[in-house]
């Protein structure tokens, strides 16, 4: 399931809702707040971000050379949040609710941008996440090891934690300065930063909307965020768009790269009478 989904260009529209709810809990948020770079160098980060979660799906051996190399990047993280309680980003609470985020976003934004999940679908999409989680360090037993497991503790974490932190504020503020991006070819980089006043108003209104919309309904209300009928009308047309287009582009556009590689090194494998 995850081969499939997190390679997959449209995972690039889904990735903004699992932050948000992330930074939505107070510990995560002041971490990202006091130590993250999203302000100064918002696209480095985001594209450090997308290699790192691509790596522990698509990387084979790397994918736990990765995880350890998050582990030690955030020991070191903690401090003290809104609420004047002290945190650290390795205690198993925080540490594993950034991780189970990724499952209930995937699942609720596939079916707008992919399609709806079937039950033996889901359960797949959970095993695989619970793996996911392994490879990040987290112990099994500070995972929910199913999906009737996971629900409770989901819905205890919107009730009793999430709140619209500073940081969940700022990612759907579209007033927020963003610098233009500072990645690709010069030529490019200088056409953006000519433009960019023009593309950013338009840019952080888009963000907004597929942050929003794309967040499941029941974390959407926990931390505030509002959303209208007609909203949800216009995601709804956006999104049959995007079913009907992306399954038809070339794989070079479909696929994110590490993605394409994995894809294409598992289709040159040989197989088992060619061994």
């Amino acid at each position: 399931m995850l081969w499939g989904l997190a390679g997959d260009v449209r995972a690039l529209l889904m990735l903004p809702a699992a932050l948000t709810m992330q930074v939505a809990h107070p510990a995560v948020g002041a971490g990202v707040d006091e130590h993250s770079v999203f302000r100064t160098d918002p696209w480095g980060r985001g594209e450090r971000s997308l290699r790192s979660l691509q790596l522990w799906i698509y990387g084979g051996e790397a994918a736990a050379t990765e995880g350890r190399r998050l582990r030690e990047l955030h020991r070191t993280i903690q401090g003290t949040d809104a609420h004047g309680r002290r945190y650290h980003a390795l205690s198993p609470a925080y540490y594993s609710w950034v991780h189970a985020t990724g499952f209930p976003v995937y699942r609720h934004a596939a079916r707008y941008l992919v399609c709806e999940l079937t039950e033996a679908e889901e359960r797949q999409l959970y095993a695989e996440w619970l793996q996911v989680g392994r490879i990040l360090g987290i112990h099994d037993r500070d995972m929910p090891q199913t999906i009737e497991e996971f629900w409770p503790y989901y819905r205890k974490v919107l009730a009793d934690e999430l709140e619209a932190t500073v940081v969940v504020r700022e990612l759907v503020d579209v007033d927020q300065p963003v610098p233009p991006p500072d990645r690709g070819p010069r030529a490019v980089r200088a056409v953006l930063r000519a433009l960019w006043p023009l593309l950013r108003p338009p840019l952080a209104r888009f963000r907004r909307f597929m942050t929003i919309g794309l967040m499941p309904p029941d974390a959407r209300e926990a931390i505030g965020l509002p959303w209208t009928d007609a909203q949800e009308r216009r995601l709804r047309r956006f999104a049959r768009v995007v079913r009907a287009v992306v399954p038809v582009l070339p794989e070079r556009l479909r696929y994110l790269p590490l993605a394409r590689e994995a894809r294409r090194a598992e289709r040159l494998r040989p197989g088992p009478r060619a061994r």
